[in-house]
Protein backbone atom coordinates (compact mmCIF):
# COMPACT_ATOMS: atom_id res chain seq x y z
CA UNK A 1 0.00 0.00 0.00
CA UNK A 2 1.49 3.50 -0.55
CA UNK A 3 2.01 5.95 1.92
CA UNK A 4 1.18 9.25 1.17
CA UNK A 5 3.19 12.10 1.61
CA UNK A 6 3.92 13.35 5.23
CA UNK A 7 3.21 16.49 4.64
CA UNK A 8 0.59 17.73 2.52
CA UNK A 9 1.41 19.54 -0.90
CA UNK A 10 0.80 23.12 -1.57
CA UNK A 11 0.00 22.58 -4.80
CA UNK A 12 -0.92 19.41 -7.18
CA UNK A 13 -1.24 19.60 -11.37
CA UNK A 14 -4.23 20.93 -13.02
CA UNK A 15 -6.91 18.72 -13.29
CA UNK A 16 -6.37 16.76 -10.22
CA UNK A 17 -7.46 16.81 -6.56
CA UNK A 18 -4.88 17.26 -3.93
CA UNK A 19 -5.96 13.57 -2.66
CA UNK A 20 -5.46 12.11 -6.07
CA UNK A 21 -1.94 14.20 -6.14
CA UNK A 22 -0.60 12.62 -2.59
CA UNK A 23 -1.85 9.67 -3.80
CA UNK A 24 0.05 9.86 -7.15
CA UNK A 25 2.77 10.99 -5.09
CA UNK A 26 3.27 7.99 -2.51
CA UNK A 27 3.07 5.87 -5.57
CA UNK A 28 5.96 7.88 -7.07
CA UNK A 29 8.07 7.55 -4.13
CA UNK A 30 7.87 3.70 -3.75
CA UNK A 31 9.17 3.76 -7.54
CA UNK A 32 11.92 6.34 -6.84
CA UNK A 33 13.09 4.17 -4.10
CA UNK A 34 12.95 0.98 -6.61
CA UNK A 35 14.67 2.76 -9.18
CA UNK A 36 17.41 4.17 -6.79
CA UNK A 37 17.84 0.97 -5.59
CA UNK A 38 17.63 -0.96 -9.06
CA UNK A 39 20.46 1.67 -9.91
CA UNK A 40 22.43 0.63 -7.65
CA UNK A 41 22.16 -3.32 -7.69
CA UNK A 42 23.10 -2.68 -11.17
CA UNK A 43 25.84 -0.94 -10.59
CA UNK A 44 26.71 -3.58 -7.69
CA UNK A 45 26.87 -6.25 -11.02
CA UNK A 46 29.12 -4.33 -13.07
CA UNK A 47 31.55 -4.13 -10.29
CA UNK A 48 31.60 -7.67 -8.89
CA UNK A 49 30.45 -9.59 -12.40
CA UNK A 50 33.64 -12.22 -13.17
CA UNK A 51 33.83 -15.23 -15.67
CA UNK A 52 33.87 -16.34 -18.79
CA UNK A 53 31.24 -13.88 -19.93
CA UNK A 54 32.63 -10.74 -17.65
CA UNK A 55 33.13 -8.41 -20.29
CA UNK A 56 29.76 -9.04 -21.96
CA UNK A 57 27.87 -8.53 -19.29
CA UNK A 58 29.80 -5.70 -17.80
CA UNK A 59 28.91 -3.85 -20.68
CA UNK A 60 25.77 -4.60 -21.08
CA UNK A 61 24.72 -3.22 -17.62
CA UNK A 62 25.91 0.00 -18.11
CA UNK A 63 23.37 1.27 -20.12
CA UNK A 64 20.62 -0.60 -18.22
CA UNK A 65 22.92 1.93 -15.19
CA UNK A 66 22.10 5.09 -16.82
CA UNK A 67 18.60 4.47 -18.14
CA UNK A 68 17.05 3.67 -14.35
CA UNK A 69 18.86 6.44 -13.30
CA UNK A 70 16.89 8.90 -15.73
CA UNK A 71 13.95 6.95 -14.60
CA UNK A 72 14.84 7.69 -11.11
CA UNK A 73 15.79 11.33 -12.25
CA UNK A 74 12.14 11.61 -14.23
CA UNK A 75 10.26 9.83 -11.33
CA UNK A 76 11.45 12.44 -8.56
CA UNK A 77 10.95 15.39 -10.60
CA UNK A 78 7.04 14.24 -11.18
CA UNK A 79 7.05 14.01 -7.64
CA UNK A 80 8.10 17.52 -7.17
CA UNK A 81 5.63 18.71 -10.00
CA UNK A 82 2.71 17.30 -8.01
CA UNK A 83 3.76 19.28 -5.30
CA UNK A 84 6.20 16.58 -3.46
CA UNK A 85 9.07 16.50 -2.20
CA UNK A 86 11.13 13.62 -3.21
CA UNK A 87 13.28 11.42 -1.02
CA UNK A 88 16.40 9.99 -2.38
CA UNK A 89 18.38 9.54 0.42
CA UNK A 90 19.93 6.87 1.22
CA UNK A 91 17.74 6.59 5.03
CA UNK A 92 14.58 7.05 2.71
CA UNK A 93 16.06 4.36 0.90
CA UNK A 94 16.69 2.08 3.62
CA UNK A 95 13.81 2.51 5.86
CA UNK A 96 11.24 2.38 2.55
CA UNK A 97 12.88 -1.04 0.75
CA UNK A 98 10.78 -3.32 -0.03
CA UNK A 99 12.81 -5.98 -1.34
CA UNK A 100 15.44 -8.09 -0.15
CA UNK A 101 18.77 -6.91 -0.13
CA UNK A 102 20.54 -8.17 -3.18
CA UNK A 103 22.18 -11.59 -2.54
CA UNK A 104 25.66 -12.03 -4.36
CA UNK A 105 28.91 -10.18 -3.84
CA UNK A 106 31.91 -11.17 -6.40
CA UNK A 107 30.20 -13.94 -8.34
CA UNK A 108 29.75 -15.51 -12.03
CA UNK A 109 27.77 -13.89 -14.75
CA UNK A 110 25.29 -16.55 -14.84
CA UNK A 111 25.01 -16.53 -10.72
CA UNK A 112 24.47 -12.13 -11.32
CA UNK A 113 22.20 -12.50 -14.34
CA UNK A 114 19.97 -14.94 -12.52
CA UNK A 115 19.59 -13.05 -9.46
CA UNK A 116 19.06 -9.99 -11.41
CA UNK A 117 16.74 -11.72 -12.99
CA UNK A 118 14.59 -11.97 -10.03
CA UNK A 119 14.81 -8.31 -9.40
CA UNK A 120 13.93 -7.09 -12.48
CA UNK A 121 10.40 -9.43 -12.15
CA UNK A 122 10.16 -7.77 -8.27
CA UNK A 123 10.67 -4.01 -9.91
CA UNK A 124 8.80 -4.50 -13.26
CA UNK A 125 5.32 -6.57 -10.95
CA UNK A 126 5.57 -3.61 -8.70
CA UNK A 127 5.02 -1.29 -11.55
CA UNK A 128 2.38 -3.32 -13.33
CA UNK A 129 1.13 -2.66 -9.62
CA UNK A 130 1.75 1.22 -10.20
CA UNK A 131 0.33 1.27 -13.67
CA UNK A 132 -3.33 -0.39 -12.79
CA UNK A 133 -3.46 2.41 -9.45
CA UNK A 134 -2.98 5.41 -11.57
CA UNK A 135 -5.50 4.45 -14.29
CA UNK A 136 -7.98 5.91 -11.79
CA UNK A 137 -5.41 8.15 -10.56
CA UNK A 138 -3.62 9.95 -13.42
CA UNK A 139 -3.14 9.10 -16.92
CA UNK A 140 0.17 10.91 -17.49
CA UNK A 141 2.45 9.76 -14.75
CA UNK A 142 0.80 6.23 -16.28
CA UNK A 143 1.94 6.59 -19.44
CA UNK A 144 5.47 7.55 -17.32
CA UNK A 145 5.65 4.26 -15.41
CA UNK A 146 4.16 2.09 -18.78
CA UNK A 147 7.30 3.26 -20.70
CA UNK A 148 9.57 2.84 -17.80
CA UNK A 149 7.92 -0.87 -17.49
CA UNK A 150 8.53 -1.19 -21.54
CA UNK A 151 12.18 -0.96 -21.42
CA UNK A 152 12.75 -2.61 -18.15
CA UNK A 153 11.06 -5.71 -19.76
CA UNK A 154 13.33 -4.99 -22.91
CA UNK A 155 16.05 -5.30 -20.45
CA UNK A 156 14.89 -8.80 -18.97
CA UNK A 157 14.64 -10.23 -21.47
CA UNK A 158 18.35 -9.29 -22.36
CA UNK A 159 18.75 -11.06 -19.53
CA UNK A 160 16.94 -13.70 -19.93
CA UNK A 161 18.58 -14.41 -23.14
CA UNK A 162 21.58 -15.37 -21.24
CA UNK A 163 19.74 -18.26 -18.81
CA UNK A 164 17.55 -19.34 -21.62
CA UNK A 165 18.45 -22.84 -23.12
CA UNK A 166 17.44 -23.56 -26.86
CA UNK A 167 14.29 -25.24 -25.61
CA UNK A 168 12.92 -21.63 -24.67
CA UNK A 169 13.39 -22.83 -20.68
CA UNK A 170 15.41 -20.53 -18.09
CA UNK A 171 18.30 -22.35 -16.42
CA UNK A 172 19.23 -21.15 -13.19
CA UNK A 173 22.59 -20.34 -12.24
CA UNK A 174 24.34 -23.64 -11.64
CA UNK A 175 26.64 -21.92 -9.25
CA UNK A 176 26.15 -18.81 -7.13
CA UNK A 177 29.79 -17.83 -6.45
CA UNK A 178 33.23 -18.24 -8.42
Amino acid sequence: MEKETKAPARFTLPGLTAKAGRAVVGILQQRLTAYTDLHLTLKHVHWNVVGPNFIGVHEMIDPQVVLVRGYADETAERIAALGGSPDGTAAALADSKSTQSYPLKRANAQAHLDALDTVYSAVIRDNRDAIAKLDELDLVTQDMVIGHTAELEQFQWFIRAHLENSAGQLEPAKSKVT
